[in-house]
């Protein structure tokens, strides 16, 4: 298996309902993409504020190297990236096998 993480900092121009369906169309990968078995959503909570402006996450879990490289190019995936990628002000992208 492969955890895919995000860790995502938004515009400060970017509203809840846009949160919101970013977070439905993350959501959604489980059932459009094969190779994707699970996603989570979160807020950070940590009363310990080193998030570094970064205020949600997205922690993807992938079958295995083929389901991370055909979730990667997937028409699904670009799409989610065409309404994720002009909110964003930063974001950490880590992989890792389990």
């Amino acid at each position: 298996m492969i955890r895919h993480i995000l860790l995502i900092k938004f515009k400060d121009s970017v509203g809840h309902s846009d949160i919101g369906n970013v977070k439905i169309l993350f959501e959604s990968m489980v059932q459009k993409i094969d190779g994707v078995l699970s996603v989570e959503w979160g807020l950070n909570d940590s009363p310990e504020h080193m998030n570094k402006g970064y205020t949600y996450s997205v922690f993807m879990t992938f079958a295995n190297e083929k389901g991370r490289d055909n979730y990667l190019p997937h028409p699904e995936h670009e799409a989610l990236k065409e309404v994720f990628v002009p909110l964003l002000d930063d974001i950490v992208v880590f992989d890792y096998q389990v």
